[in-house]
C-alpha cells in the first residue's frame, strides 16, 4: 500500500535514522549507495521508494525483496520529506550500523603490514567520506575516528565514502588513550601530519606498521596528541599555500605508503 502521509510511524523512524538518533541503524540512500549496501550483506531493516522507478532501480527492489527486506512504496511527495538530498533519488533503505572493532581496523590486509588512518576530530562528513573512500583506495587496513569527530555512518558521510565505509573496517567514538595503547602494544609506530616537521613525508618508511594521524580541520592535531606521536611528518607546499584540505593531505601521504608498498612488492 502506498505511503501518503508524512506522519507515516515508519517514515518518522526513518527520519530519526537519517538524524542520528537511532545509532545502531543507518541511513542509504539512492542506487548506487543501496546496490553497495546489499553486496556488503548488511541486515535490512526497511526500504521506501517511489512509485515510478527507473530499470535499475527496479532491480535493486527486487534483489532487496529477496533479502527479505520489507518495502514501502511512498508517494513522491511525501518521500521528500524523508531524503537527505536536495531532491529524492527515489530509493532509501534503513539498514543495520556496521559494527568493527579496533583489531579489525589494525589487521593486516593483502598480507601488507597494517596501515591505519586516524582522525582527530574531523568535523566535516564530506572530508570523513573522501578520507575513507582514499583509505581503502590505497590500500590501508582501516579507519579510526577519534571522539568529537563527525558520525563515520551518517548519510553524508556515506555518500562521500561511496561505498568504502560498508568494506573497510572504520571505528568511530575511540578515545586516545585507547588507540595510542593498542598501537604501543602492536608495534604500530603512530604518525602525525605537522606543517612545522622536519621530516617529509616522502622519506618515512612506510613499509613498517603505521598509524597515520590527520588533524581537525581549523585547529590541526590535538597538542597532547601530537607530543605523544613516534614521527612527525609534513608536505612541503609552495609559498604562500600555507595549508591544504585535509582529505587532500590524506590523499598525498596515503599513496605515498601506497607506492613505496607496490615497489617493494616488485
Amino acid at each position: 500500500m502506498l505511503i501518503t502521509s508524512p506522519a507515516n510511524e515508519k517514515l518518522k523512524q526513518a527520519r530519526r535514522v537519517r538524524d542520528g538518533r537511532e545509532s545502531d541503524l543507518i541511513f542509504v540512500e539512492g542506487e548506487r549507495l543501496v546496490e553497495e549496501c546489499l553486496q556488503s550483506k548488511l541486515q535490512l531493516v526497511a526500504c521506501f521508494h517511489a512509485p515510478q522507478l527507473s530499470p535499475r532501480a527496479q532491480k535493486i527492489l527486487a534483489d532487496l525483496m529477496d533479502q527479505g527486506c520489507p518495502i514501502y512504496p511512498t508517494d513522491d511527495a511525501v518521500l521528500e520529506t524523508v531524503s537527505d538530498t536536495v531532491s529524492t533519488q527515489g530509493l532509501i533503505v534503513l539498514a543495520s550500523r556496521p559494527n568493527f572493532t579496533l583489531d579489525q581496523t589494525m589487521s593486516l590486509r593483502d598480507g601488507k603490514a597494517p596501515l591505519i588512518v586516524c582522525l582527530d576530530a574531523i568535523q566535516d562528513p564530506g572530508n570523513f567520506g573522501t578520507i575513507v573512500r582514499t583509505a581503502e583506495a590505497a590500500g590501508a587496513s582501516g579507519v579510526v575516528a577519534l571522539k568529537g569527530s563527525a558520525d563515520a555512518f551518517a548519510p553524508k558521510t556515506l555518500r562521500s565514502a561511496m561505498g568504502s565505509a560498508f568494506r573497510l573496517p572504520v571505528r568511530d567514538h575511540v578515545e586516545i588513550d585507547e588507540i595510542l595503547v593498542k598501537s604501543f602494544e602492536s608495534g604500530v609506530k603512530v604518525v602525525a601530519t605537522q606543517a612545522e616537521a622536519e621530516t617529509i613525508y616522502s622519506a618515512y618508511d612506510w613499509l613498517q606498521p603505521t598509524l597515520i594521524i590527520l588533524g581537525n580541520e581549523a585547529r590541526g592535531i590535538n597538542r597532547e596528541l601530537l607530543e605523544r606521536c613516534d614521527v612527525r611528518l609534513r608536505i612541503p607546499l609552495r609559498p604562500p599555500v600555507e595549508s591544504i584540505n585535509v582529505a587532500a593531505a590524506a590523499a598525498v601521504v596515503l599513496f605515498e605508503a601506497a607506492r613505496q608498498r607496490r615497489v617493494e612488492q616488485g
